[in-house]
């Protein structure tokens, strides 16, 4: 059983009262300091009473005589009479309250006071991230912890962390569970605690940013490869165009050299004979040599073929003609 004493100080000249914590369930001893005092004067005093809230009486013990526990306290209260403590036992939320041993005689004397408050365990926090970002190699994250009615965001790097947002968080001496968010070992911890119980939740903020930037990271780099393929396959494609723009273009050059310059043959009794070149006719194929006319009647001697020298024109061939 866990319990947490923490001392109130009062400021009033009666007994101070102590602040008990307990967990809704379990069983709490209360003692009385003073007791071998008390056993010392009880005799000649009436009786000794643990009373809940000053009214309601739990314990009534008379010296030798007998312990009467009330009623309604039967089976979850017990009086140890060797030290005159009070043991209470299963505590509900209903339990909590102001507990008060006195003894009465003459006077009515306060021994011991202890205020006493109930408190369910805290469940474990959730922890969320909200946010991350990697800057000059430095990892920062927003994460949310979620407890009992209450919530705290924080903003974390690698080695601290820093409220940035949420409800109050609560004190130590309060009711309120307290969240704190802080760093440990690379890890962020949100811990959910109150006076009685505690437990949390943690996150590698390693694998926060793996996870959270890793994927962003890839996307940038397969992106980044899909641009520089393309490029190189549009760069490849118009150096292909226009290595064939430039041959096409070349090889239309040389089609019109060859229609200008085309072969043409040497007509010869009225026939027109060309070496093989262009279909079309071009302005040197309709050109033949002038044939000379015969004198005083006299046939002409047989010209012999000459053969002209390769020039920028096409050859021209003779025809023999005979009168």
């Amino acid at each position: 059983m866990m319990v947490y004493l923490l001392r109130a100080h009062a400021k009033r000249k009666e007994r101070v009262s102590s602040s008990v914590f307990v967990e809704k369930g379990q069983d709490v001893r209360l003692d009385v300091q003073e007791y071998m005092t008390v056993k010392e004067n009880l005799k000649r005093l009436n009786r000794f009473k643990w009373m809940f809230n000053t009214s309601d009486n739990v314990v009534t013990y008379i010296h030798e005589i007998e312990t009467q526990v009330t009623r309604k306290y039967q089976g979850r209260a017990e009086f140890i009479e060797g030290n005159f403590s009070l043991l209470l036992k299963n505590l509900t939320e209903g339990d909590g309250g102001c507990y008060t041993a006195a003894v009465s005689g003459e006077k009515n004397k306060d021994i011991a006071k202890y205020q006493i408050s109930v408190q369910e365990r805290v469940e474990p926090p959730v922890l969320t991230v909200d946010f991350n970002s990697t800057i000059n190699a430095i990892c920062n994250v927003t994460v949310t912890c979620r407890g009992q009615n209450t919530s705290v965001t924080s903003s974390c790097n690698s080695r601290t962390c820093s409220q940035v947002g949420g409800e109050s968080r609560g004190a130590e001496t309060s009711t309120v569970p307290l969240l704190s968010v802080y760093v440990a070992g690379g890890s962020i911890i949100c811990n959910h605690s109150n006076q009685v119980s505690w437990a949390n939740n943690t996150m590698e903020i390693k694998t926060i940013c793996v996870s959270k930037s890793g994927p962003e990271w890839e996307d940038h780099y397969t992106v980044m490869i899909l641009v520089i393929i393309i490029i190189i396959i549009i760069v490849g494609l118009g150096g292909t165009a226009v290595i064939c723009w430039l041959k096409r273009s070349k090889s239309g050059k040389e089609d019109i050299m060859n229609t200008d310059y085309a072969t043409v043959g040497i007509q010869a009794g009225g026939e027109e004979q060309v070496s093989p070149g262009p279909t079309s006719p071009t302005i040197y194929s309709m050109v033949g040599l002038p044939q000379p006319q015969p004198v005083n009647h006299q046939p002409l001697p047989e010209d012999i073929p000459m053969t002209m020298p390769g020039s920028l024109y096409a050859v021209v061939g003779k025809k023999t003609s005979k009168q």
